[in-house]
């Protein structure tokens, strides 16, 4: 390595003798090459350090190939966000349409994933003293203080899927009924719990209850919900390629709101199960019928920086990086070895535990899963519905588990 340009050849003299400003500024100017050298040099033993640890490309790509390319099957394609060593690594296969190959920086409609961006809206604004899990919703959506049960529901219960209330648009077979924002109220209000579905005494799947959780927000904070969601998530990790659906100038065609058109010319082509096309890519889906209640979309390289601060990986959020730890916390036991936190189910098995939320549409399927203490993350983002990429992961997850115990 040769010296830096600003300081190239011997240096300077100021007449027979250096006046002691002189000698100041050249040790000065020694002491700093002096330091760019040793900087340089311990980034480079790093760097060798890293290398020597870190999984073979080769290996690291072959282990994804095998446990993901085959999941596609013959239509649409699947794109995957690694985290491992403090780095990310991105993999896709298939297409995103009938003629364009997946990559990384297209978007994809992350479907009940995107539950784990909400419940770190909500873990943030309890550690803030903004609100609390365990205060009845009622507090917070003002309509339901003249309902029955629902007024028992807290907020907690909503993001562990424990509140008891449930719609039959919630689990197949799957109804044509959509709400506007007043009939979805009247449903609330009218609901009573009985012994199955009593607040907090067991889970029972329910989008219908993140629908109220995102009610509650806005009106907590005066805000809806996706400036909510930009102004203290997406944006404050930089997020360019991350969106929930925005106001439509035809509300009363789009009422739940349309993907910015940016976005819409990288959204991929959705696929149901069997290859036919579903909808436009951008497509929002869902039976609530108001700004708010849509799915988010976003790319892989956008969901590998969302994978680093729930690794605790990025450097000036340790606010949001812990509210995303808190996120992660078991709140309910679901059976031998699974425990339900906000929004994520907690695996454990033997002395690894995996974190992870799956979601699943009829022309999308995602996933993500974490495995903190050994700072090792996973996305899988594809563009047709009923793909089995929770097993994928699993297995991929597993192989890199062993790979990494070799070193």
């Amino acid at each position: 390595m040769g010296l830096p340009k600003f300081c190239d050849g011997p240096l300077p003299k100021y007449g027979p003798v250096w006046s002691g400003w002189a000698r100041i500024k050249a040790d000065h100017m020694l002491i700093r090459i002096l330091g760019q050298f040793l900087v340089a040099a311990v980034i480079a033993l790093a760097s060798m350090a890293d290398a020597a640890r870190a999984v073979p490309p080769d290996a690291l790509a072959a282990t994804v190939a095998r446990n993901v390319a085959g999941v596609r099957e013959n239509v649409g394609g699947v794109a995957v966000a690694l985290r491992l060593d403090g780095h990310s690594r991105f993999f896709n296969y298939g297409l995103a349409d009938r003629r364009s190959p997946i990559t990384s920086d297209l978007v994809f409609n992350l479907g009940s994933v995107g539950k784990v961006f909400d419940t770190t809206l909500l873990a943030r604004a309890e550690e803030r003293g903004a609100l609390g899990l365990d205060v009845p919703v009622a507090k917070h959506v003002a309509e339901l203080r003249q309902g029955g049960d629902i007024r028992q529901v807290t907020l907690r219960q909503l993001a562990t899927y424990t509140s008891g209330f449930v719609l039959p648009q919630d689990h197949p077979p799957w109804p044509k009924e959509a709400f506007t924002l007043p009939q979805f109220i009247a449903a609330l209000n009218a609901w009573s719990a009985d012994a199955q579905r009593a607040p907090g005494a067991r889970r029972i799947y329910s989008h219908a209850g993140y629908m109220l959780m995102h009610l509650a927000l806005e009106r907590r904070f005066g805000l809806p919900f996706g400036e909510l969601m930009r102004q203290r998530l997406i944006a404050p990790l930089g997020l360019a390629s991350t969106t929930l659906p925005v106001a439509s100038a035809d509300a009363e065609q789009y009422p739940r709101g349309e993907l910015p058109r940016a976005l819409v010319r990288r959204a991929v082509q959705g696929y149901f199960y069997d290859g036919t096309p579903v909808g436009a890519p951008g497509d929002v889906q869902g039976y609530y019928h108001w700004l708010g209640t849509g799915q988010m979309y976003a790319s892989p390289r956008d969901m590998a920086v969302f994978l680093a601060a729930n690794l605790g990986e990025l450097p000036r959020q340790s606010e949001l990086q812990e509210a995303m730890r808190r996120t992660h916390v078991p709140q309910f036991p679901l059976g031998e070895g699974t425990e339900q936190a906000l929004a994520w189910e907690v695996l454990h098995s033997g002395d690894d535990t995996i974190v992870e939320k799956f979601g699943g549409l009829d022309n999308a399927t995602a996933y993500v899963g974490l495995m903190p203490q050994r700072k090792l993350g996973i996305v899988l983002l594809g563009n047709r519905g009923s793909l089995a990429l929770s097993a994928a992961a699993h297995a991929v997850l597993r192989e890199l588990v062993q790979l990494t115990a070799r070193r």
